[in-house]
């Protein structure tokens, strides 16, 4: 189920709590006016939008109304499944290893940005 936009404004609010327009934006790589004016109900562009959704640690698939598969793609094991030197085995523990690596730092980006 899609959020509507407007709700974009609501969790910037809520996320932002008794902390300054400013400071928030400099937390959001974006400047205050705009983060203000996305608070208040206006519709950011794309760019803005991905940086506030990072901030806000919320996909923007809630809003777009995309269903995000459960699992991601593992595009790793295919490429590897089709060199016969590596055994399918192989294959899946290196796909395993990328995925963990990407995910470790996925999160090391997140606890940076608080």
């Amino acid at each position: 189920m899609a959020l509507p936009i407007e709700e974009l404004g609501r969790l910037i609010s809520r996320r932002r709590g008794g902390q300054g327009i400013r400071a928030a934006a400099a937390e959001a790589d974006v400047s205050p006016a705009t983060l203000s004016r996305v608070e208040n109900g206006n519709v950011p562009d794309l760019a803005t939008f991905a940086k506030i959704c990072r901030w806000l640690e919320v996909d923007p698939a809630l809003f777009l109304g995309v269903e995000v598969s459960p699992k991601p793609p593992q595009p790793a094991v295919v490429h590897f499944r089709k060199k016969k030197t590596v055994s399918p085995d192989t294959a899946q523990s290196l796909a395993e290893l990328i995925l963990a690596a990407q995910r470790a730092k996925n999160a090391q980006l997140a606890l940076k940005r608080r």
